[in-house]
């Protein structure tokens, strides 16, 4: 239930959208100087996002200090958090009218914080010029300061806690290499009791070389942990210095991998080619 990697299997060639939505996205985004991680990620669905108007907002800036293989973005020293893009945020998301805005950031592992108190200000901000947003944040794993970070967040509820797992545990050493899978998972956790209630999220890409008994494991420690929504997409490569893709998993095989997931108790699950950690995060039900 894969194909062969080297040419791109058809269900994985989509046409680049245009028109009045997607332009004024773009123009929206770039006359506030906001960065986006559909651009610096190369999402494969920034056209399909932008043409529905809407789109995952990078804040912290467009530099990483951490190299994950699996990335596009930059890495590097970054620039001190800009107090100014809470409200740039809060004016886009007002400009464009949206009713469900996703936050996420490079790693700032500089930072004392990780920068949590920038994700607080920028909800702050956009639910002060727009009461009534729903928010969901998408974190890096806040490493070594796991618990101020949630305690500083908590100023900033409601909202969907995501934070990737990303792949499956064997593959950390060559894909995420700065990153800890159990860490994730605990802080997976330490959300979930920290603001009970609210629903916590991850995803994880295939087509890296994982098992089908590794996919398996995964599903069961994300759910041993209570999270309750789960994407699961096509890992496509980013740029030339990005790891090559293994194999092309196909739709059937996606759609089962949905299946497995809700058996296992998952309650929000987006498992296809195209399937990002954001991706139609706005729908109540991805079921």
């Amino acid at each position: 239930m894969t194909a062969k990697t080297g040419k791109l299997p058809p269900w994985l060639r989509r046409p680049w959208p245009t028109g009045h939505s997607f332009q004024n996205t773009r123009e929206t985004l770039d006359s506030l100087g906001l960065q986006t991680i559909c651009t610096n990620a190369n999402c494969p669905n920034r056209g399909e996002c932008w043409a529905r108007g809407t789109a995952t907002v990078l804040i912290l800036g467009n530099v990483c200090t951490r190299n994950c293989k699996f990335c596009s973005v930059a890495t590097g020293k970054p620039e001190p958090p800009d107090p100014t893009e809470p409200a740039r945020l809060a004016q886009m998301a007002e400009q464009m009218k949206l009713k469900y805005l996703v936050i996420t950031s490079v790693d700032r592992d500089d930072l004392p914080d990780g920068g949590a108190s920038q994700f607080r200000d920028c909800i702050r901000e956009v639910s002060r010029l727009c009461p009534g947003m729903r928010f969901e944040i998408l974190t890096p794993d806040f490493k070594g300061c796991e618990s101020e970070a949630l305690t500083i967040l908590q100023d900033a509820l409601p909202f969907v806690f995501a934070h990737n797992v990303e792949t499956v545990p064997s593959l950390y050493p060559k894909a995420r290499s700065g990153g800890n899978y159990e860490r994730s998972l605990r802080l997976l956790e330490m959300a979930r009791v920290r603001y009970d209630g609210l629903p916590t999220k991850s995803s994880i890409m295939l087509g890296l070389g994982e098992r089908d008994d590794e996919i398996e494991q995964v599903l069961r420690d994300l759910r041993g942990v209570g999270c309750q929504r789960i994407t699961i997409g096509q890992y496509l490569k980013p740029s030339k210095n990005s790891l090559d893709v293994v194999e092309y998993v196909t739709p059937e095989k996606f759609a089962w991998w949905k299946d497995r997931a809700l058996e296992v108790g998952f309650s929000w699950v987006m498992s296809a080619p195209f399937a990002r950690s954001s991706y139609f995060a706005e729908q109540e039900n991805a079921r």
